[in-house]
This record gives structure tokens, C-alpha cells and sequence, in this order.
């Protein structure tokens, strides 16, 4: 496939031969042209062309204009469209009034002669940032097509050149924080396929993540119309194990795009074009081979550009990474029958990826819970069997649960309350044969379960909360200060010392605080119940009152503590004034420096004293703690400084919900009593200890949390060291590292180049948005599958979490009451900005978004079940929330007026955002 006259690259040349190219020149002929270059190194179709390398754009564009445009788009805000869009105008015109220089000019058509005076070629852009394995900026740039003679080819170039500076690949790139000058563009030139049927190919299924489906689809004439979305084209889905085909659906494919003599396409109306499928089974099967040789090739699922010839030739004309593919597990067991991984991530509300020595610190702690089962673990760092990592996020191995009859009969009633969709997820998954009941008696789960309970004194401890309320309590408090005390580290303990110190907490004393306090909030819950059908089944929204404005919830107190703060701050002048004139890193700068007013210093000293272990994703240890930067805190603050309305003070609103609830605690006793005395009397006592327990379901994770904090006080201490010695560039490092690369470190190793590898994928994965949350180790997504077929059943309605009436959104009730008022959308809580009264939208929730919940009009959350922590504390608020609603964050817009009815569970659009 070579072509004469064209250079060859060592020559280096502004022109190369395609099929010299590769993965190793994306700097110097972009994503699209390094990917053609190995499809044709491989021996699969491409059609001839040549590469017009970066260097060529680089010489052509070099100005002091054009360097001045790209040090203003730097400095421009990602959100300042108006902004971004002048500047990449200014950018175009530059470009566009480049001279080509004489020796690319003549580079360029000697190629082209090379390929045949007056050949129809492809002129295709090749960013240096696309087709990259974490983000496809596909379609940023300019094609153009049948393209025929020298002058038209070298004019194409210079607007691809000019498509680099478009509106919308300036603004992507802003937000994904490429540097302006650090991209360029090569221009690839192919010979034109006289396509009878084109299309695009994916080699895994994008929808349902299923890794040995092929998805086609195809339309006649040119692919450029099933690219832009100009047709419905024919839908296929193969099975690439069997190469039976799965899906045959028929577009009506009304639109063809097909090359003009002398250059140029033209768009034809086909009305006629529905009745009949553009794709054979052969052809079918010929086009799915083609697209597994690929994916061998590249060793990862392709999206492909294909095309069909009048000559009944298949070329593929792209090949890039299917960037939307949620990793597979990383502990695949051997089999024919897929394992099923639930994603603890998100049932923990966490969406974001944990970073390396966050997931260390969970694999130690998940081996811990599992040895105290008696489950065998060889290597606790590696954790348990059932855990596994996938786009470094956690996941438990659950197929024993499904095929267990105890199993399914207590773990999705547990998500029912904790992450309702995932409940869901796994109920669906009953009816699938491939996950059908094996174990009928629950013996095995008592041989594991009883000794975690008999050594916790699990028995003891809810007779104690029967019996002696206050005693239970107390002990609680004790469970605590035990942990408190083994946290300490010896002064004077080595680098090594202060490793096995976090090893022995990880491994040792965090998973017992969990058995030795959740049996009472547990307690607490069933009394509940047990209270409800003493009064004769008033109904669970009735219920639910009695859970509003707990006492003994940790979290609680903790908002209330830094409400209380706000309103000393409100109380001093000098202090409020610092809110209103210094921006939040300013003041945290101070607060550092000993320099802010008294009151509003010593009163941060004493909450961080107390809360400052917690954070945002507090569960991974290598999330920045509020005492490591309180400017979260600070902006929570200045949130709450903003509240003028006494009667929306949150003290007032918790104290209102406490005298509702303990009003409602008598009506449920009065009912009770009605029936019998007796009734009366147990009713009040169960109420009341659900009152005293049910707020201590947040203290086993506050306590683990509390631990955390310890380690990452303890692993910042080695990272210094080890950054002081070389091995690391700075402290923080370490948490890119894992235990192993620690001691490593400690031992003299080099760890800059894995950190740097580790902070590349982190940031990668922190960009993804959709987690599943079931995952088979084939890579099928559950859900996906389960809504697709809803949505072929219904004849394609709506989306999962609509009913289709005027756009309004279902999920689960979480707390009663109905509120209209604007949304705002935040999707990480730091320097998050929350007016009083607007409706949070959020992803999830934990411990570390709740000080925003003070100042909320509404909850909506895409996860979480009625007990999921959101759930509570909106409850306990007295704000009304619905969890469960499927993506919530992007169906809802900042400044929507959205009415929330909790006791529903709906989220109903008012009106667009204002202006």
C-alpha cells in the first residue's frame, strides 16, 4: 500500500506515507491519523492517503497574533462563553489568512499526484487531543469530502487548519483544561470510497456495556449521514461468540448523501429507502470481523468508520477507542456463567474515584470484615475475595447473594433503604437463570455471621438498649473513646513505625466499631415497626415523623454547631465584615495565619477540633480533611451568613421538627392506647428508644471516619519524609501511592513516574459521570439492559424515571412536604454556592454535603434509597426530598423552578431557567 513520490517520515517531511504511521506519532499526525496508520501496519482495508504532519500547521500559523490569541484563551474562564467564541473567531481569520508555505504547498501536491490526478480524497482533520483513551473530542474539527484537485485539496487543509479554532472544540478543550498551545493539527488525505452503503461500527454494545456485541449502523451513500445524525439509518446488533444477530431494525434512511462529479456532495431524498435493509448478513459478518481484528489489534473495543464500495469493497475509514465503556472489574473469575459486582462506591453516595491509597485503605478494612467472618484472605492488601476495583472505584462480588435464598430475601430489602435502584437492579436479575438459587438454607451465612456477632456482644448490646436505654448509650460514647485512644502514635515513631501503625488501624480496629454500635440505630428501627402495629398500622408516612429532628446523630450536631458559629460570626461586626470583603482563600490564608477576628478564629479552631477529620469523600483516605483546608467550611459558612429570615434559621427548624415528632410520638401512643393499655405503655417505650437510637446510625461511620483522619494525619507524615529523601516530588504524592509503594519508597525507590502515571488516570476517571451500579465481569450493565427493554417494550416513551407527564420525574419518597423554587445543580460540594431556599440537585450525598442542607428549600439525588444518609437528614430538617431520580443532574438545569413533592416521590418542572 505503499505510494510513490510520497516521503517516507524518516525523511522528515511535512507529508508521510499513512501506513508508516502509529501510536508513537500522535504528536506529529494526531489520534485519527496515528489510528488509520495501525489499521493499515495491521493489513486491515484503508483506503491510500497521505498525513500532512502538525509541523506543517505549526510553520503555517506561526505568528505573534496567533501565540497573543492562545495566552487570552488560557486565561479565559471555561464558563466565559462569549468570551472563548471571540477569541476563537480571532483565531479562524488568523488561520484562515495564513500563507502556506512554499515547501508544503509543494509537499502537498506531490502527494496528492502521487494518488492520481483529479482522485476524489477524504481532507480530514487530526487533532494532537482526540480520539484520546479517556476523552473523544470526535467531531470537534472539520472533513471534508470528495475533494478533487490540487488547489481544492490544499484549500480543505487550510479550513481544517481554521476547524481547530471552532466555537465548540475551543470550549470543550477549556473545560477539559488543554492548554491552547499545546495543540496543532495534521491533515490526513484519502482516497475517496465510492460508497454504496456506509456506516459506523462499534465492537462492544456503548449501551449496555456488553463486550461481545457489535452494534452497526448503516445507510446508503456516503457514512457522513449516519455520522451527523442526518438519518435514522439500519440498527444491528450481532453476537460476536455466536455471529447470530441479536437486533435487525430498519430506519427509514430518508436523506443520502452521495459525491458530486467535480467535487462536492449533495443531500438526495430517498423516501423509499425504509422498505429494505442496507446491510446483508454477509456483509453484516464480513463488517463484524473486521471490527474484532481491530480490537485485537489496539487491545481495547473500537469505534469504527466503515464503508462499502460499488464494487462490494469494505473499507474502514477511523478506528478510536470506545471512551464511554465503564472498566471491567479487575478479579474476572473464570467460568461460563458471569460474576455480578454491585458498586459500593455509590452505595457509600460517592461517585468520584477513590484515589490509590483510599482504595489500599479500603482493601484493608474490607479484609479485616472478612477475617473476622472467618473467611480465608492470603493477602489482606490485596483484600478479600469478593472485592474487586473497577474505574478505581469499589465493588463487591454479589453472585453468592444471588444465588443464596437468605441472600435475596435481606440484601436488596437493605438497598431498599440505602440505594433503592440498586435494589432494583438486583431484583431484576432473580428472573435471569444464569443467577438461579443454589443455596436454600441460611447455615452458611450464620457460620460466618454468628462469630462477628458473639465477639461483638451483639446480643448483649440489644437486650442492654431494652432494658437500659441510657446504659446502652454510655457505652456507645465508650465504644468511641476506646477507638480515640488506639489511634495514638508513639512520639518518635519512625516513617516505618507510622506504616504499620495505619496497617493495624485499617486492619484491626475500624470494623469493630461497626458490630459493637449498629445494633441499636438498628433497634431503633425495628421498634418503629414494632410501634406502627401497636397503633394499628398508621401508614410509614406517620411513621416517618417520628423521625424527624433526632437527637444523638452526630451529623446532626455538627451542621447545628456550625450554624451556631454563623450566628456568633452574624453577632460580630468585625467578623461578619471579613466574609464580605476578602474572598474564601484569602480568609482561609489567614485563618491559617492566626489573623482573623476572634471570634470567628477561635470558633473555627474549635469546630475544626472537633469536625475536622471529616471532608467531602471522606471515605478515601486521600481526600484533603476540612482541617487540611477549611475553605469548604468557610463557604458553608459564608452560605449560612446569607440567611436573613429568622423564622428559616436552622436551630428553629430543628427544634420545630423535634416538637413534631415527639407530637406525633403521642398520637402513635394515644392510637396504641386505644386498643389496650398495655398497648399504650409498649408503644411509648418503643418510640422512645427509636427517638434515642435511631440518630447513632450515623456514628459507626463517623467513628470511621474519625480513623481515617488519623491515617492520612499518619501517611502525610511518611509522605514528607519520603519527598524530603526524593522519592516523592511533594508530600501528598503518597496518596497516589499504595502501602507496598510506600515501604518501597521508604526503601529507596524512585516513585515519581508511578505517581505521575496514577494522578494522569485519577484525573481521568474524576471526568466520568455515569457509574454503573450493578457490573457483570463480562462488562454487561445490568440497568442499561433492564431500561433498554422497558423503553423497546413501551415503544420508546421516555426515559426510566419519567411518566411522561410534562417532563416531570419519578423516584423514591424520601421526606414529605411539597416545595416550588429554583434548582441548583452541584455536583461537588466544595465551593459550592447554595442561596437559602433553592432545591439541591446532586448526585449523592454523604456527611461532607450536609452543612448545605441547612439552607435548602428541597432534596433531589439521583441515588440513595428512604435510609440513605440524604434521606435522613432531609427528613430530620423537615426539608422535602426525593432520592432515586435517575439523572437528575442533567434533566434539571441551575435556575429551573422545580416543584419537589416528597411524599410522592416527583420532581415536576415549573419553568426554564430564567435569563
Amino acid at each position: 500500500m505503499e505510494h510513490p513520490g510520497t516521503p517516507d517520515p524518516a525523511e522528515g517531511g511535512p507529508v508521510l506515507a499513512l501506513e508508516r504511521l502509529g501510536p508513537d506519532m500522535l504528536a506529529t499526525v494526531g489520534g485519527k491519523a496515528a489510528n488509520l496508520g495501525e489499521l493499515a501496519r495491521a493489513g486491515l482495508p484503508v483506503p491510500a492517503g497521505f498525513c500532512l504532519t502538525t509541523s506543517a500547521y505549526l510553520d503555517a500559523t506561526a505568528s505573534p497574533a496567533l501565540a497573543d490569541v492562545h495566552r487570552a484563551l488560557a486565561a479565559t474562564a471555561p464558563d466565559d462563553l462569549a468570551g472563548l467564541a471571540a477569541l476563537a473567531a480571532k483565531a479562524r481569520a488568523l488561520v484562515l489568512d495564513a500563507d502556506v508555505p512554499a515547501g508544503i504547498d509543494a509537499a502537498v501536491r506531490a502527494a496528492y499526484a502521487a494518488l492520481g490526478t483529479g482522485t476524489a480524497v477524504a481532507v480530514r482533520s487530526s487533532a494532537t487531543a482526540e480520539d484520546l483513551p479517556f476523552a473523544s473530542f470526535a467531531g470537534q474539527q472539520d472533513t471534508f469530502l470528495n475533494v478533487v484537485g490540487a488547489d481544492a485539496v490544499l484549500a480543505a487543509v487550510r479550513r481544517c487548519w481554521a476547524s481547530l479554532w471552532t466555537d465548540r472544540a475551543v470550549t470543550y478543550r477549556a473545560v477539559q483544561g488543554i492548554e491552547p498551545s499545546a495543540v496543532s493539527l495534521a491533515v490526513v488525505v484519502q482516497r475517496m470510497v465510492d460508497a454504496a452503503v456506509a456506516g459506523v461500527l462499534f465492537t462492544a454494545n456503548p449501551v449496555t456495556g456488553r463486550r461481545h456485541e457489535a452494534v452497526i449502523d448503516a445507510s446508503p451513500g456516503l457514512g457522513e449521514a449516519v455520522v451527523s445524525g442526518a438519518v435514522n439509518p439500519d440498527h444491528f446488533v450481532l453476537d460476536g461468540t455466536t455471529g447470530r444477530i441479536l437486533e435487525r431494525r430498519i430506519g427509514d434512511k430518508g436523506i443520502i448523501i452521495r459525491p458530486l462529479p467535480g467535487g462536492g456532495t449533495e443531500r438526495v431524498a430517498q423516501p423509499d429507502a425504509g422498505l429494505a435493509p442496507s446491510l446483508d448478513d454477509a456483509q453484516l459478518a464480513a463488517l463484524e470481523l473486521l471490527g474484532r481484528r481491530a480490537e485485537v489489534h489496539f487491545g481495547s473495543p473500537q469505534d469504527l468508520e466503515w464503508a462499502i464500495g460499488r464494487d462490494g469493497a469494505v473499507w474502514l475509514t477511523q478506528s478510536r477507542p470506545i471512551t464511554t465503556l465503564y472498566p471491567m472489574p479487575d478479579r474476572p473469575r473464570s467460568g461460563p456463567t458471569p460474576r455480578v459486582y454491585l458498586c459500593f462506591s455509590l452505595a457509600q453516595g460517592l461517585t468520584r474515584p477513590l484515589t490509590p491509597m483510599g482504595l489500599a485503605g479500603i482493601r484493608l478494612i474490607a479484609s479485616s470484615v472478612a477475617g473476622a467472618a472467618h473467611f480465608p484472605v492470603p493477602v489482606p492488601r490485596d483484600g478479600p475475595a469478593p472485592y474487586a476495583e473497577a474505574g478505581q472505584r469499589i465493588f463487591f462480588d454479589l453472585t453468592p447473594v444471588l444465588r443464596s435464598q437468605t441472600g435475596r430475601a435481606i440484601v436488596p430489602r437493605v438497598f431498599d433503604v440505602m440505594e433503592a435502584r440498586s435494589a432494583t437492579v438486583l431484583r431484576n436479575l432473580f428472573t435471569d437463570p444464569r443467577f438461579s438459587v443454589t443455596t436454600t438454607m441460611p447455615w452458611r451465612l450464620l457460620r460466618h455471621v454468628a462469630p462477628v456477632a458473639a465477639r461483638a456482644k451483639v446480643p448483649e448490646t440489644l437486650i442492654r438498649g431494652l432494658i437500659r436505654p441510657e446504659a446502652a448509650l454510655r457505652r456507645a460514647d465508650r465504644v468511641g473513646e476506646q477507638l480515640r485512644a488506639a489511634l495514638a502514635v508513639p512520639a518518635g515513631a519512625t516513617a516505618t513505625e507510622r506504616l504499620d501503625h495505619v496497617e493495624r488501624i485499617l486492619g484491626q480496629h475500624v470494623f469493630p466499631v461497626v458490630p459493637a454500635i449498629l445494633p441499636l440505630p438498628a433497634l431503633g428501627f425495628a421498634l418503629l415497626a414494632v410501634a406502627g402495629k401497636l397503633a394499628g398500622k398508621p401508614g410509614n408516612g406517620a411513621l416517618q415523623e417520628v423521625l424527624r429532628g433526632l437527637p444523638n446523630n452526630v451529623t446532626t450536631e455538627m451542621d447545628l454547631d456550625l450554624w451556631s458559629l454563623a450566628t456568633a460570626i452574624r453577632n460580630d461586626p468585625a467578623s461578619a465584615a471579613v466574609f464580605g470583603e476578602a474572598a474564601l482563600p484569602e480568609i482561609a490564608r489567614r485563618y491559617r495565619a492566626a489573623d482573623l477576628p476572634g471570634v470567628v478564629q477561635s470558633g473555627l479552631r474549635a469546630f475544626l477540633g472537633r469536625y475536622g477529620h471529616r471532608a467531602v469523600a471522606e471515605i478515601d483516605v486521600g481526600m484533603p480533611r476540612w482541617s487540611d483546608d477549611p475553605t469548604h467550611i468557610l463557604g458553608v459558612l459564608a452560605n449560612y451568613l446569607r440567611m436573613d429570615d429568622p423564622a428559616l434559621a436552622p436551630d428553629r427548624q430543628f427544634g420545630k421538627a423535634a416538637r413534631e415528632a415527639e407530637a406525633q410520638v403521642a398520637r402513635l401512643v394515644a392510637a396504641a392506647a386505644q386498643r389496650s393499655r398495655l398497648r399504650g405503655a409498649l408503644a411509648r417505650a418503643a418510640l422512645r428508644r427509636t427517638r434515642m437510637f435511631a440518630g447513632l446510625r450515623e456514628l459507626p461511620k463517623y467513628h470511621l471516619v474519625e480513623a481515617l483522619g488519623a491515617v492520612r494525619e499518619q501517611l502525610a507524615a511518611v509522605g514528607a519524609e519520603l519527598a524530603a529523601a526524593g522519592a516523592l516530588d511533594a508530600a501528598d504524592d503518597i496518596f497516589f501511592l499504595d502501602l507496598a509503594d510506600a515501604h518501597r519508597g521508604l526503601g529507596g525507590g524512585a516513585l515519581q513516574g508511578l505517581v505521575a502515571r496514577r494522578r494522569e488516570a485519577y484525573a481521568a476517571e474524576l471526568g466520568r459521570r455515569h457509574i454503573p451500579r450493578v457490573l457483570l465481569s463480562d462488562g454487561t450493565e445490568p440497568e442499561a439492559v433492564q431500561t433498554t427493554a422497558v423503553q423497546t417494550t413501551a415503544g420508546g416513551r421516555g426515559p426510566a424515571g419519567s411518566d411522561g407527564g410534562a417532563g416531570r420525574l419519578s423516584g423514591t419518597p424520601a421526606s414529605a412536604g411539597t416545595i416550588t423554587a429554583r434548582a441548583r445543580v452541584i455536583l461537588d460540594p466544595q465551593g459550592a454556592h447554595l442561596e437559602p431556599g433553592e432545591i439541591l440537585v446532586a448526585p449523592s450525598t454523604d456527611p461532607g454535603w450536609t452543612p448545605l442542607f441547612l439552607t435548602a428549600g428541597g432534596l433531589v439525588m439521583e441515588m440513595g434509597g428512604p435510609n440513605s444518609h440524604g434521606a435522613v437528614v432531609a427528613r430530620e430538617y423537615g426539608i422535602p426530598a426525593v432520592v432515586g431520580v435517575p439523572d437528575a443532574t442533567s434533566r434539571i438545569a441551575t435556575g429551573h423552578s422545580i416543584t419537589v413533592d416528597g411524599a410522592a416521590g416527583t420532581v415536576t418542572p415549573s419553568t426554564p431557567p430564567a435569563p
